[in-house]
């Protein structure tokens, strides 16, 4: 049996007043406004400078190595595209670059579901309280004092027999599955749905890790194998 969730402050409200509620969304959204500027511009001045590629072969590197790691970050946050990025790379680098885009994703997908892991129940709890989604509060409030197995039984009790056998004993698979369908992006996208299975706790680090191993693999695999020069833009 796994350590329990920390249980939540039993004074906190389950929805925030006006003032302060406000206060937090602001600073919550220019925080994310911030990275994804940030992001943006990186990957805008690097766009300006790909003429150097084939040129300089250190500038060339240093180049997609900091495109590939803006892609991951890109790709880790929830709601916001970023497989365009690594399309792009492997448009412009064709095969030679495809295992470093495949690694690229693993990490941003890995890092949002580490970040769901690390973010305790209080902080989302607080979150719902302040979005007035009392009952997300309420639901936070049931699962906080659960272990990741009652709250495997507890989902199951939720879903129809069928569904909620399948969800539960395959939700490895069916993240993999999800991962990968076409308009996840309206759940969250790949970083969402990483960083959703991170808060619920169901998921365990290696196990996931190698779900995503497979799970992202096909399209950076195809165009590989159809498509593979030499490292040209690697050092000599």
């Amino acid at each position: 049996m796994q350590k329990r969730e920390d249980p939540l402050d039993p004074f906190e409200p389950a929805i925030t007043a006006w003032p302060l509620a406000l206060l937090r969304i602001a600073l919550r959204l220019a925080a994310l406004v911030l990275i994804v500027v940030g992001v943006h511009w990186t990957l805008t001045w690097l766009d300006e400078r790909t003429h150097v590629i084939g040129a300089s072969q250190g500038l060339a590197l240093g180049i997609i190595v900091l495109m590939l790691v803006a892609y991951a970050l890109m790709i880790a946050l929830p709601f916001v595209p970023g497989i365009e990025i690594g399309i792009a790379l492997m448009m412009l680098q064709g095969g030679s670059i495809a295992p470093f885009v495949y690694l690229a994703t693993i990490v941003g997908l890995f890092t949002a579901y580490t970040a769901g892991t690390v973010l305790p129940y209080r902080s989302l709890h607080r979150l719902a309280a302040d979005l007035r989604l009392s009952p997300l509060c309420r639901m936070l409030e049931r699962i906080a004092v659960l272990s990741p197995e009652e709250r495997l039984v507890a989902l199951q009790a939720r879903l129809p027999s069928r569904l909620g056998g399948f969800a539960t004993r395959h939700r490895y698979i069916l993240l993999g599955l999800l991962v990968n369908v076409p308009g996840n992006g309206v759940v969250g996208g790949g970083g969402g749905l990483c960083l959703m299975a991170g808060i619920s706790r169901l998921y365990e680090p290696v196990r996931t890790a190698a779900l995503l191993a497979v799970a992202v693999a096909p399209v950076p695999l195809i165009v590989w194998l159809v498509d593979r020069p030499p490292l040209g833009f690697l050092p000599g």
